[in-house]
């Protein structure tokens, strides 16, 4: 069975998970050839090594709290705050408390130099 992506103009929640956050788990919401959007879930502690994706993207916090390390800054992102970072940023995560985020990626092919 593969997983639903919403359709164009379908309503999709990204309301607080609340009690149900700590045994939640990363889910992509969208998904299209143009862009991507996903709840990403990290318990605390959880960290996701150095990486980097070839076009912009926007995390915004949704709940609980994670140290993004990115372009050789460190910053907190909390509930409620959005950090957008240039296509081929290098950028690690490390979730402070259990913790979603909404992540919106522009999805260029890997070569691409734009």
């Amino acid at each position: 069975m593969s997983l639903h992506h919403a359709e164009s103009g379908e309503v999709i929640d990204i309301q607080p998970l609340g009690d149900k956050l700590p045994w939640a788990e990363s889910v992509a919401l969208v998904r299209t050839a143009e862009f991507e959007v996903m709840r990403m879930v990290l318990q605390q502690g959880k960290a996701v090594p150095e990486h980097r994706v070839p076009g912009d993207l926007s995390m915004q916090c949704l709940e609980g709290s994670v140290e993004v390390q990115a372009g050789g800054n460190h910053l907190t992102l909390g509930e409620g705050q959005l950090v957008f970072l240039k296509g081929n940023t290098p950028y690690a995560l490390r979730a402070l408390d259990h913790a979603s985020l909404l992540v919106t990626m522009v999805r260029k092919p890997k070569d691409s130099d734009e």
